[in-house]
C-alpha cells in the first residue's frame, strides 16, 4: 500500500497448558526456530525470541497485514502440532489458551531484546505467573484473577 509506513513493536508471551515445565533445552533451539519461520512466513520480523520451561517470549516487528490474534493462533497452533510431530515431550503438548501482547516503542527494543535473552537467569529468582502479573500491572491491564490461569482441577 502507497504511502504506509508502519513501525509496531509487540512482545508476546504464551504459556504451556497448565504451566507445564515441558520446554527443554534440548529442542527449545528448534522450537524458536520453527516459531521464527512461522513468524517470518506471515511478513513479520522476529526479533527475539527465549523460553523458560513453561512459556515463551517473542519479541516481533508486526506486519499491519495480519492481525495479532491470527498471528498467535497460528504460532500457538502451528507450534504445538509441530513438537507433538517430533515427540518432545511423552505426552500431548499444548499452549494454554490466550497470550500477553505489550507494544513498544523504537526506544525500548534493546531493553526488551535483553530482558528476553535473559529469561533463563530470570526465572531462576521469579515463577512465570509472578512475571506475567508484573507485566499485566505495569501496562494497566485489568484482568479478573479467576480466569487469568487455567489450572487441571478447573479445565
Amino acid at each position: 500500500m502507497p504511502n504506509t509506513y508502519t513501525q509496531l513493536h509487540i512482545h508476546f508471551v504464551f504459556a504451556v497448558k497448565y504451566r507445564k515445565a515441558l520446554i527443554q533445552p534440548e529442542w527449545e533451539g528448534r522450537l524458536h526456530k520453527y516459531i521464527t519461520g512461522i513468524v517470518q512466513h506471515n511478513g513479520h520480523k522476529m526479533i527475539a525470541v527465549n523460553s523458560a520451561a513453561d512459556h515463551t517470549h517473542l519479541f516481533i516487528g508486526l506486519n499491519p497485514k495480519q492481525s495479532i490474534s491470527e498471528l498467535m493462533r497460528q504460532v500457538k497452533g502451528d507450534s504445538s502440532e509441530f513438537v507433538n510431530k517430533e515427540r518432545f515431550t511423552r505426552r500431548k503438548f499444548y499452549w494454554q489458551e490466550g497470550y500477553g501482547a505489550f507494544s513498544h516503542g523504537h526506544a525500548q527494543i534493546d531493553t526488551v531484546v535483553k530482558y528476553i535473552q535473559n529469561q533463563k537467569e530470570h526465572h531462576a529468582k521469579k515463577l512465570f505467573r509472578d512475571e506475567y502479573l508484573e507485566l499485566l500491572n505495569d501496562y494497566g491491564i485489568e484482568y479478573n484473577p479467576l480466569y487469568l490461569f487455567t489450572d487441571p482441577e478447573n479445565d
